[in-house]
């Protein structure tokens, strides 16, 4: 399209009174499309032309704060609260999310102005570099054609410039109601220099570039900075959009990461919570010590470690008072039992003791009466007043023996058979006994070999087998049984010595290795004995490290067991 090359009327004055145009001068033609320069146009003129607004009145809103607090003092408190009840897990993935953020929204925004910055850049170099051709057009006077490069418009603008440009050629894609709009006074303020101004439609921003020709006319070079913002903005968006994949990638890649590093915390956790129910044991499983958690857990165990030796010295310490008191408790019964028992053996001692004094008082008091007048009655009164003592000798011994092993003191220890022990304690009591069917079954084959005092365990098997012998019918039979065994879990020896007697019941049983206890009250002492020969066997055997029992009932017999531990190999 081809524009008039003047806006006055040709020959007059204008409204400001400049000189007239003089048609003589040759003019420049725009054309919109092609720009073709067929001449130069030449023609006064200044700043004038319609006002327009340079810039928007208005500025950007600020952005948005944080809202005013509602519920005065309280609200910080509950935000506080908040956040406090907020998972760790999900305080680090925000916090890694906000931060991953920020950081995309400076790279972008930086990215998004230098971006910009550079295509105004080039924007600038080709608004100059055309202004130097029309410039050069416009001042060599030559006719030529020259096409507006593309979103560019050069624009004519003779002085008064209320009326707006005189001549005005838009490059391809450019709308005439977009073309930049200055002020009445606006114009003559941007000769020579590029600056940004806005379209006639207010939206659209231009580059621009004002020089003065050397009638006075103002030239325009604008270069329409449309695909500049949408560049920008395409920028903007591919930014936004790869940001939010971006974040909800890192989101899923961090919520898988945080909940496997704080897995060992879960542990300990339920760690703390066994413990809590009382299983002190627990303990966290060991981590890479190079690592925090490593650590943690490290330090963890050796503090579950203390308060579990700690518990346990407690624990040890009640049970070891505990122990105490009840060993005092039975200490204080066992002085007394034993007091009770020292009474009761005295008692007894002195009874038996004074039984025996008494006859031989009483035969010597005969004696001296003059009661024996023949030979042979003093014979039979020295022979029971020798028996008599011999018996309160026999009873004198017995209180020794026990008296010593009372004392606790070590017996003699060789190896003795067994067997052999308990063979010659048989042939013993069948000659004491010779109408006693006595007989003595051994079982296995080990060598019946213990460490003790050959003499003492003669006694313990011959007052068992005398025990036998007084206590059950004439012609009863007694058996002497000969096994292995264990005693606290290790070999023994156990000798068994059973009868056919009329036994004992519950409470005889419990009592028969007391001192001076006899089962049959009604027996004599001359029958009976002393009462000590089962409390020897006791004593005799506990010397030996071993133990004595007794299997019996009413009317089925009595079964005396000694067990005593084998010598080693």
């Amino acid at each position: 399209m081809n524009a008039p090359g003047h806006a006055s009327a040709p020959g007059g004055p204008d409204r400001d009174g400049a000189p007239p145009h003089d048609p003589a001068r040759p003019s420049v033609l725009l054309d919109s499309g092609p720009f073709e320069v067929s001449g130069l146009v030449g023609a006064s003129g200044g700043p004038g032309g319609p006002a327009h607004p340079a810039a928007p009145a208005g500025g950007q809103p600020p952005p948005p704060g944080t809202p005013p607090p509602h519920g005065g003092a309280g609200f910080p408190a509950r935000v506080r609260r908040t956040y406090q009840r907020v998972p760790l897990r999900v305080k680090l993935v925000v916090g890694m999310l906000v931060l991953v953020a920020l950081g995309l929204t400076v790279m972008g925004a930086a990215g998004s102005a230098a971006l910009r910055g550079y295509m105004i850049q080039q924007a600038d170099v080709q608004v100059q570099g055309t202004a130097e051709k029309v410039r050069s057009l416009i001042i060599g006077h030559r006719n030529m054609n020259y096409r507006v490069p593309d979103n560019m418009v050069v624009q004519i603008w003779t002085v008064p410039t209320e009326a707006g440009p005189t001549n005005e050629a838009l490059g391809s894609g450019v709308d005439s109601r977009t073309s930049p709009a200055f002020g009445t006074r606006d114009l003559a303020h941007r000769v020579g220099e590029i600056s940004t101004v806005t379209g006639k439609d207010r939206s659209t921003k231009w580059r621009v570039l004002a020089f003065t020709e050397p009638n006075g006319d103002i030239v325009v070079i604008g270069r329409n900075l449309k695909d500049v913002h949408d560049t920008v903005r395409q920028l903007v968006t591919i930014d936004i959009t790869v940001g939010i994949l971006v974040l909800g990638g890192l989101g899923a890649l961090a919520a898988l990461v945080v909940s496997a590093s704080l897995r060992p915390l879960r542990t300990m956790e339920a760690t703390a919570e066994a413990i809590a129910r009382g299983d002190l044991s627990r303990r966290v499983p060991d981590a890479d010590p190079a690592t925090e958690v490593g650590r943690l857990g490290a330090s963890f165990n050796s503090m579950l470690g203390q308060i579990e030796a700690a518990f346990g010295a407690q624990a040890r310490s009640e049970a070891a008072a505990r122990r105490s008191e009840e060993a005092a408790r039975r200490s204080e019964e066992n002085a007394l039992r034993s007091e009770e028992r020292m009474r009761r053996f005295v008692a007894d001692a002195s009874h038996e003791l004074r039984t025996p004094l008494t006859a031989i008082r009483g035969f010597a008091e005969f004696y001296r009466q003059g009661a024996a007048r023949t030979p042979e009655e003093l014979d039979r009164l020295i022979g029971r007043i020798e028996e008599t003592a011999a018996r309160m000798g026999l009873l004198v011994e017995d209180l020794l023996l026990l008296a010593r092993l009372d004392r606790q003191r070590p017996v003699e220890r060789r190896p003795v058979d067994l067997l052999a022990v308990a063979a010659d304690a048989v042939q013993e009591t069948r000659v004491v006994a010779p109408d006693r069917p006595i007989d003595l079954d051994v079982e296995g084959s080990i060598a019946y070999q213990i460490l003790g005092d050959e003499p003492r365990l003669r006694q313990v098997l011959g007052n068992l087998l005398t025990n036998a012998v007084v206590h059950t019918p004439d012609g009863s039979a007694i058996e002497v049984r000969l096994r292995p065994g264990t005693l606290n879990g290790a070999p023994a020896a156990v000798c068994e010595i059973a009868d056919h007697g009329p036994g004992l019941n519950p409470e005889q049983a419990e009592r028969v290795f007391e001192r001076f206890y006899r089962a049959d009250k009604a027996r004599s002492r001359e029958d009976g004995g002393t009462g000590l020969g089962l409390a020897i066997v006791a004593a005799l055997v506990a010397a030996h490290e071993g133990r004595v029992e007794v299997d019996a009932g009413p009317g089925t017999g009595a079964t005396f067991r000694v067990i005593l531990p084998l010598a080693p190999d």
